[in-house]
């Protein structure tokens, strides 16, 4: 089953997944997608608030933030991590669960990326904010970080998250019964 939509201008066929009995979400996936990348990227910055860094967790995510930061004429942006790494030092972590990855996760910073974070005015994307927790957990590690949030933006919204206040999304993306059919 898939669900058709058009996003920043780009028509893409969705997959649907079912999440549990009476639910199913569908997959959108950015990797690979480079037409639906550049052109969220640019309808994002059109609705952007001033910032000084871009913010998202490792991965799918990722090749939004960059073409965010190149084409808003940046050289920088900061992905929280999904696993620790050699390099890192002086680690900040939050957890995080999310509805598409099975069992609770960690992100985590290094000193570095908390220098780039540090009283900055921080942009936090994201491909689809759903629940919410990813997004939580990343504004918690912007606070660890002494970053100030101006901004939490999504290419999707999914279910009720499109109706929160506090996030700037390009479209809705409904939920799906177990036949394929809109339900929210």
């Amino acid at each position: 089953m898939y669900y058709t939509m058009e996003i920043a201008g780009v028509k893409r066929n969705l997959e649907l997944f079912p999440i549990n009995e009476t639910t199913c979400i569908a997959a959108f996936i950015m990797f690979g997608d480079v037409e639906i990348t550049q052109a969220a990227a640019a309808k994002l910055l059109e609705r952007a608030p001033e910032f000084d860094i871009i913010f998202t967790a490792e991965a799918k995510s990722i090749p939004l933030a960059y073409e965010m930061a190149k084409l808003a004429g940046m050289n920088d942006y900061v992905i929280a991590r999904k696993a620790k790494k050699m390099y890192m030092k002086n680690i900040v972590e939050v957890e995080v669960a999310s509805i598409t990855t099975a069992g609770k996760q960690h992100l985590y910073l290094g000193q570095t990326e908390v220098d780039k974070v540090k009283g900055k005015r921080v942009l936090i994307v994201d491909d689809v904010i759903s629940t919410g927790s990813s997004l939580k957990a990343m504004e918690e590690l912007v606070k660890k970080a002494g970053g100030r949030i101006v901004g939490k933006m999504a290419v999707l919204a999914e279910g009720d998250a499109m109706e929160r206040p506090d996030i700037t999304a390009l479209h809705k993306l409904p939920l799906f019964d177990e036949k394929g059919n809109v339900k929210a």
